[in-house]
């Protein structure tokens, strides 16, 4: 290989890193991302408060909900570490997605309504390359927002509950050491489990110009996907909804773990970040570009 080629292909290497950097360092430095970071944080602050306020007289809470996600509630006064999982559970449905979808859909068009869309492609960037970039940040954001939850349940855990060995659904006991594993585990599933919604917000924000408008439709397409996955007579639909086997990460507390849903789960999600990934490459490389 030449030196001339060498020249060529470091410096583009350097400039993906330092675009990437850039669009990390943007994303985490803007007030409504820091603040949507505030309300993830919060919810499992709420949720172990009410927990520790409803049980002070001895009494319990959630009991009888089965094995799924919200079950976990029951458990949190035995062990801090079930904190973890109820918040996980509770903010999986709507609040997580949301913030997904506001950063998702705000990547390409709010570049567009601030005018600066057009001076990052003069730059050497290229459309393909800027819009993995993008898509890499918004990975990295759903990434960082699970661990806000986790982390923020973890310390309201363990300053409200006791620690230690825990039960799992299937009533086996496993290590406190082990129940941090899962939970880090846990975590990275539920990260996995929105990049389809945030391929779908990607491909919303090239298709306008307006980040407000963008922001708005990825998030009304995740309540009507939500409520459809309500509905019984969609069933033989439902599975195919991105948000169907959201809660399957419980499975992960069982012992042994059921793996169906959980490889079901991740599958479609990675169909959906392939189908709404490439509509989101064939429209952003043929767009024309005004803003």
């Amino acid at each position: 290989m030449s030196q001339a080629e060498l020249g060529v292909r470091a410096p583009r290497l350097t400039w993906t890193f330092g675009l990437l950097r850039s669009e990390l360092v943007t994303t985490f430095r803007r007030w409504r991302t820091l603040a949507l970071l505030g309300v993830l944080a919060a919810v499992p602050i709420l949720v172990g408060i009410a927990v520790r306020v409803e049980t002070r007289d001895g009494s319990s809470v959630g009991r009888g909900n089965g094995g799924g996600g919200p079950a976990f509630i029951a458990e949190i006064t035995n062990n801090g570490l079930f904190l973890v999982f109820t918040a996980l559970a509770a903010t999986l449905p709507f609040f997580l997605p949301m913030a997904i979808g506001v950063v998702a859909g705000d990547a390409i068009a709010g570049e567009a309504s601030g005018g600066t869309l057009r001076y990052l492609l003069v730059a050497p960037a290229g459309r393909t390359r800027l819009l993995l970039t993008k898509y890499a940040t918004v990975m990295a954001f759903c990434v960082v927002a699970t661990l806000v939850v986790a982390l923020s349940a973890l310390t309201v855990g363990a300053l409200l509950f006791p620690l230690g060995d825990l039960t799992t659904i299937s009533g086996t006991q496993i290590s406190f050491a082990e129940g941090l594993g899962r939970a880090l585990l846990i975590a990275l599933v539920v990260a996995a489990s929105l990049v389809g919604i945030a391929a779908l917000g990607l491909f919303v924000s090239t298709m306008t110009s307006s980040g407000i408008a963008a922001m708005a439709t990825t998030v009304g397409l995740l309540i009507t996907v939500q409520i459809l996955d309500q509905i019984p007579q969609l069933h033989a639909l439902q599975p195919y909804f991105f948000s169907h086997y959201w809660l399957s990460f419980a499975d992960l507390m069982r012992e042994p773990v059921y793996w169906d849903d959980l490889v079901k789960n991740l599958g479609l999600q990675a169909l959906y970040a392939a189908v709404f990934g490439s509509a989101a490459w064939a429209r952003f490389t043929a767009k024309d570009i005004t803003a």
